[in-house]
């Protein structure tokens, strides 16, 4: 893994401005070694371009989720095997 051992990571996020035109701000995260390896994993897992469209990704389902919950939404998977399981997102 390039740059094994650091911990500082630099990610951009998109936004538009009010003319439409994209602007991006830099956000760093330090994160533990186990947390960059879950990063790295999901990247290659997902085939993502960056390290940035993995955390766009997960913060658009967070964002779903937590809408759905608020408004008073069970989870539950089906498995491939047709089980339905709850799923606790939010305790």
């Amino acid at each position: 893994m390039r740059g094994h051992g650091h911990h500082h990571r630099r990610f951009r996020g998109e936004a538009e401005t009010e003319t439409g035109e994209r602007s991006t701000t830099r956000v760093q995260l330090e994160m533990p070694p186990q947390a960059m390896e879950r990063l790295q994993k999901l990247k290659d897992r997902i085939e993502a371009a960056s390290y940035a469209e993995v955390i766009r990704n997960a913060l658009r389902l967070f964002e779903a989720l937590i809408d759905e919950h608020e408004k008073g939404a069970e989870f539950s998977l089906k498995r491939a095997d047709g089980e339905v399981v709850q799923y606790k997102i939010f305790v």
